[in-house]
């Protein structure tokens, strides 16, 4: 749920998932102490690099952490990650702009993602996202609305959300709607502008995207309600169906490896 001030329910000091320890602040002498991230993002900062032997492999989650505050990686989220982790801003520069989760820009409460990818696209991917764009009046990573404010929509196209079996496919803060239409797209981002919240085809209930990044760092509310909902459609069970209902199986493995050709011989 997103507050008047565009931060999210789960980022407020008072809500702190109920089982949550108590940590010892982050803004100790020498740490990153930029006045955009509150004393609850330092201290879940210093939780997220107690779980790896080196901190650098905390890069990732803490990115996700920045944007559930930020709404985006802006600089001051780039240098917040370097002087936490003992990085350059360079380094943390370039995993901001090589992954695609990573937003350079602030997002809206929602980030709505059309799968434009080959066969998504052939059963009606482009015209969704080209239905979209129009409705909306913006392009790809366009804002529709205040960034942060009940509503508001970034738009994106995906090249691929793995389920090709469902296509086409809309993502809402990477929740899956499975079998759009151009119709149904439109209906479900209008849903989204009146402050709705439909109910995901499989999966956890749709929350916004700034709850989605506090999760993807790693912290929950309540984490039996984020991961309630089916996770499977019909259509992907289908072959598992078809081989019980047939009595098909995959053959067995051999009893010994078998013989693999020599290497060969270096010259």
């Amino acid at each position: 749920m997103t507050l008047p001030e565009g931060t999210p329910e789960t980022n407020s000091a008072a809500a702190a998932a109920p089982g949550e320890p108590t940590r010892k602040p982050v803004a100790e002498a020498g740490s990153p102490g930029s006045p955009v991230f509150d004393e609850l993002t330092r201290q879940r900062t210093k939780e997220i690099i107690s779980r790896y032997p080196q901190p650098r492999s905390a890069l990732l989650p803490l990115l996700h952490l920045v944007q559930s505050v930020q709404g985006h990686v802006s600089q001051d989220g780039i240098r917040y990650c370097a002087e936490a982790l003992e990085l350059s801003t360079a380094e943390v520069a370039a995993v901001v702009t090589f992954y695609t989760m990573y937003k350079r820009s602030p997002c809206g409460q929602h980030l709505v993602s059309v799968c434009t990818n080959t066969l998504c696209a052939a059963l009606g991917g482009d015209a969704i996202y080209q239905r979209l764009s129009e409705r909306l009046g913006v392009g790809h990573e366009g804002t529709a609305g205040e960034p942060g404010t009940t509503g508001s929509i970034t738009l994106e196209h995906a090249e691929c959300l793995a389920a090709c079996d469902l296509g086409p496919v809309v993502q809402v803060n990477y929740e899956y709607f499975d079998n759009q239409t151009t119709e149904s797209a439109t209906e479900l981002v209008e849903a989204l502008q009146r402050g709705e919240k439909p109910h995901p085809t499989r999966g956890a209930p749709l929350t916004d995207f700034r709850t989605a990044e506090l999760e993807l760092a790693g912290f929950y509310g309540d984490l039996e309600q984020s991961v309630e909902g089916p996770s499977a459609a019909e259509e992907t069970l289908r072959g598992v169906h078809l081989a019980a209902e047939y009595g098909w199986a995959a053959p067995p493995l051999p009893a010994e490896p078998p013989t693999l050709p020599p290497l060969p011989e270096k010259k």
